[in-house]
């Protein structure tokens, strides 16, 4: 499958589904999925599935069945939430799949952070989830390179660009 077929299928998967604030679920995955373009197709295409095996009625099976590539379904396994796994024993499982599952990861998690997103929730839940997800970028964001942070955050989420150069000018020498 090429980017267009698995959007397609991402497209499928996901129709009637909407997040959080009611927005239709296709816009966040192809959020991510733009997040991830420098990085290559296989990532583009990742980005796009992320939550397919865990929000649809989709497996990995059937993902490489319909012409997935093996690759590709292997990192939306690595990010895959598994139940009764707390959420950062699955961040730190993450980090040991590789740079590419931590990419993906670095760029749902900017995207599930994004101002535009929390703005719509409640304070309960923003604060939660602010929580939440600033404690897996303490996990994700040091397994991998800053470079590679920097070029997602400025597509998906510009806003955590500051939070990435405080993490740089702390790790500096003084």
């Amino acid at each position: 499958m090429n980017v267009a077929e698995v959007d397609a299928l991402a497209a499928a998967a996901h129709a009637g589904q909407v997040d959080k604030i009611g927005v239709p679920y296709i816009e966040h995955v192809r959020a991510v999925a733009a997040g991830l373009v420098p990085f290559g197709d296989h990532l583009v295409m990742a980005g796009l599935l992320h939550d397919v095996i865990e929000d649809t009625d989709w497996t990995a099976e059937q993902l490489r069945e319909a012409g997935v590539p093996a690759h590709v379904v292997s990192l939306v396994e690595a990010v895959t939430n598994e139940r009764g796994v707390p959420y950062e024993e699955k961040v730190a499982r993450i980090t040991g799949r590789g740079r590419d599952a931590v990419l993906l990861k670095v760029a749902d998690n900017a995207h599930n952070s994004h101002p535009e997103r929390t703005v719509k929730l409640s304070e309960e839940q923003r604060t939660r989830l602010a929580t939440k997800y600033r404690a897996a970028r303490d996990i994700l964001w040091p397994a991998v390179e800053d470079r590679d942070i920097e070029t997602i955050v400025r597509i998906v989420n510009p806003s955590l660009l500051d939070e990435l150069r405080e993490r740089q000018n702390a790790g500096s020498p003084s």
